[in-house]
């Protein structure tokens, strides 16, 4: 019974980060928060901070995979008026309650894929957060790596329809927010508004 229930390395980093509260997880990740903080706005780990996270999106450590680290500043948006002056009707004339319509992680997958244009963005995830700012790690894959490109798990991704799907809201933090749990948004939105607004007179009826 003992081996069946012994857990794995992974799935004991996995448990530990379940439990942020915990002094161990608190005293971490106040020490990375702080080294973020001094790093570039965007820039190459030599390894991703949560390997069992990770590896669970899909990474692998070996060659053509690479980990991003970029930091994005939390809050909503606010409309960009010159003196917050709204030339149009009142229902138009909010300024500072509005909110972005992707999440703060498809914001950093989508800055990462803008800096580096000869890799594809496979996934993200959370690592860290303060008052300012929200610290993502993007996972990106060299498409034009042999060892990429010969591994039948991964070389989907080698496809040209595969260039900059994180502009496309074709990752999982981009899916988000195009409302794809709801059926007549399936496949696309627009998809579901051209078959919905299409008068189909057959023939034979």
């Amino acid at each position: 019974f003992a081996d069946h229930c012994a857990m794995g390395a992974y799935k004991y980093l996995e448990e530990l980060h379940k439990k942020k509260q915990s002094d161990a997880m608190r005293f971490i990740l106040r020490m990375r928060c702080w080294e973020y903080r001094q790093l570039p706005v965007m820039h190459r780990a030599p390894r991703p901070s949560r390997p069992d996270k990770a590896r669970r999106l899909g990474y692998k450590a070996k060659q053509g995979f690479v980990i991003y680290r970029v930091r994005v500043r939390r809050g909503g948006r606010k409309r960009p008026m010159l003196k917050g002056i709204v030339y149009g009707k009142p229902v138009h004339q909010g300024v500072k309650g509005l909110k972005f319509e992707r999440n703060l992680r498809s914001v950093a997958e989508e800055r990462v894929g803008r800096r580096c244009t000869n890799l594809r963005v496979l996934n993200s995830y959370w690592v860290n957060q303060d008052a300012t700012y929200k610290y993502f790690e993007v996972i990106l894959v060299d498409p034009h790596h042999n060892a990429i490109r010969h591994d039948p798990r991964i070389n989907w991704i080698v496809n040209p329809v595969h260039k900059h799907r994180e502009l496309r809201g074709l990752t999982s933090a981009g899916k988000h927010s195009r409302g794809l749990s709801n059926p007549k948004y399936r496949p696309s939105r627009f998809a579901g508004w051209k078959r919905n607004n299409t008068l189909s007179l057959r023939r034979y009826r």
